[in-house]
């Protein structure tokens, strides 16, 4: 979406003016969007602010505060790592490392091929089994270092567990 096409931003106008008659459609207008890009980079923040009327500094805001919205394309396979207190206590910044040792990024990054996107998340509510990961929404628990290499590879040849 690097440069727009014609109808990306027809879609997106469609996506805005389905929430016209709410009071407050910035949420769902953003949700359905990065639902069918994966992301929102500032060229479409300004449509929305366009759109709505709402500043792009305010969408601006709400993209960077909630972490389900991004302002870069995730790869494939979204890999988040629970930093929480329980995770952080049972070794989950060695879990990371790990994950990112192997795929040559850091949180909050997405690798070359598109693959893998690495996250630090804060707390999933999994303590009862930490360290948990979280893949494309499956939760892995009482992750270790040395499960990681598997996990990687199993993903890589497209495959969940």
């Amino acid at each position: 979406m690097a440069r727009l096409q014609e109808a990306a931003i027809k879609q997106i106008n469609e996506i805005c003016d389905r929430y016209k008659d709410e009071t407050t459609p910035l949420m769902m207008i953003l949700s359905d969007i990065q639902k069918e890009y994966g992301y929102i980079p500032l060229e479409v923040q300004e449509i929305v602010s366009q759109r709505t009327g709402i500043s792009v500094a305010e969408i601006y805001g709400v993209v960077t505060f909630y972490s389900f919205f991004s302002l870069k394309p995730k790869g494939k396979n979204v890999v988040g790592c629970c930093l929480g207190t329980a995770c952080y206590v049972k070794g989950a910044q060695q879990v990371i490392d790990k994950f990112s040792e192997i795929l040559g990024i850091r949180p909050g990054e997405t690798s070359e091929d598109g693959l893998f996107t690495l996250d630090a998340l804060r707390c999933i509510g999994a303590c009862g089994i930490a360290p948990a990961v979280q893949i494309n929404g499956t939760v892995y628990p009482k992750m270790s270092v040395d499960k990681v290499p598997a996990l990687i590879e199993q993903y890589r040849n497209g495959g969940n567990a």
